[in-house]
């Protein structure tokens, strides 16, 4: 099997069999973004544990949940993403942002890092297609931007 065809059946079987789909609750923060150009939506909840004293400082995600609509390239981006993050450190959260974003604007010419992308190294394709790359990001920017809300929060609570 090619590798084109590896990638495009890891897209499709978290677009048909979406991981973590639903409203959840209890959640820290909400976010919901759209992409103008086709339409495509996402309101999504992020739940921080917040950091403990052994920790490395940095809250970890206990929980992402998302509704959407859209094309299957944001639908299965944002299954995948929330597999991968959930678990993670917001801080190896966001390296992990960091490498899919790099993905995403290397035009097709980006090597993905596997062993840190997993699953979402099936969107190196997507890269080529300009109009398609916020399609595939749309649900990490929704992700940053809620996650950046909860940790305000937890500021403001500590602060107090």
């Amino acid at each position: 099997m090619r590798l084109d065809a590896m990638y495009q059946e890891i897209i499709l079987d978290h677009y048909r069999n979406p991981h973590h789909k639903g409203l959840r609750e209890p959640f820290d923060a909400e976010s919901h973004h759209v992409n103008p150009t086709c339409g495509d939506e996402i309101t999504l909840r992020v739940l921080l544990k917040p950091a403990d004293k052994e920790s490395d400082g940095s809250a970890a995600i206990a929980d992402i949940s998302y509704d959407s609509m859209g094309c299957s390239i944001s639908q299965a981006s944002a299954s995948v993403m929330a597999d991968l993050l959930i678990g993670k450190t917001v801080d190896e959260a966001m390296a992990i942002l960091d490498e899919f974003t790099a993905l995403m604007q290397s035009k097709g010419q980006g090597e993905p890092d596997e062993d840190v992308l997993q699953d979402a190294v099936a969107f190196a394709g997507v890269s080529k297609y300009p109009a398609r790359v916020k399609c595939a990001l749309l649900a990490w920017m929704a992700w940053k931007d809620a996650t950046a809300k909860s940790l305000a929060t937890q500021r403001q609570e500590e602060a107090v």
